[in-house]
């Protein structure tokens, strides 16, 4: 592991010291939040599924409906009565935040509330199948919305988990062992530099000593 470039000093090892006890803080904050996003993520993934199968499940009804329609109907009239809708959707997209990432939330309202009032034509020429097809379209809007809603949320969400797990490695094999590694080596140089003045000053001592001694001899 290459070392941090800092001189060996007493300042440096302390710096080096806070610095690493707030990367080890940062580190576990960080596995933390990747920990809770997983959960999310599989919560999402796990309703995903669910809606996904759902709306394909009504997206079938719709098309069979339609298909009985059509072979019950002229197609001509088929066409003319659904040409005009009558309904208008009005979509409202805001932003939620689930662990500090931003996902969408999708909500609509149509210029009528009445169920009954979908139909965009009368029902002298138009068959039973058709009434189906659109009333069942109409059921599927909000679950088609909320699958959007759910899949682009997953979506923002395995982007916060990727970049969150590359934090978390850069600091667990990276950041941190390059701390631990460098303070190790200023603390071996500065005891080493303790030695060395220790040692120079027992021979400054033995020096004095024995000058001493000559002194009193002569």
């Amino acid at each position: 592991m290459a070392l941090i470039n800092v001189n060996p000093t007493r300042m440096e090892l302390t710096r080096l010291k806070k610095r690493l006890l707030v990367a080890r803080r940062g580190h576990k904050l960080l596995k933390d939040k990747r920990d809770e996003l997983m959960k999310k993520f599989m919560d999402l993934i796990k309703k995903n599924k669910e809606l996904r199968q759902k709306v394909e499940a009504m997206m079938m009804d719709v098309h069979s409906s339609f298909l009985i329609a059509r072979s019950v109907m002229p197609s001509e009239i088929v066409e003319e009565s659904l040409m005009f809708p009558k309904q208008k959707v009005f979509l409202q997209a805001s932003i939620k935040h689930i662990m500090s990432v931003e996902v969408p939330e999708l909500k609509f309202e149509t210029t009528s509330s009445d169920d009954k009032d979908i139909y965009p034509y009368g029902f002298a020429h138009t068959s039973g199948e058709l009434d189906s097809a659109i009333t069942s379209l109409s059921k599927v809007m909000q679950y088609l919305l909320e699958l959007a809603e759910v899949e682009k949320s997953v979506q923002l969400l395995a982007e916060e988990i990727e970049k969150t797990r590359r934090r978390v490695n850069a600091l667990e094999y990276v950041l941190i062992p390059q701390l631990t590694d460098t303070i190790k080596y200023i603390t071996m140089k500065l005891e080493e530099n303790e030695r060395g003045n220790l040692t120079r000053l027992m021979k400054v001592k033995d020096m004095m000593i024995e000058q001493s001694r000559r002194k009193s001899r002569s």
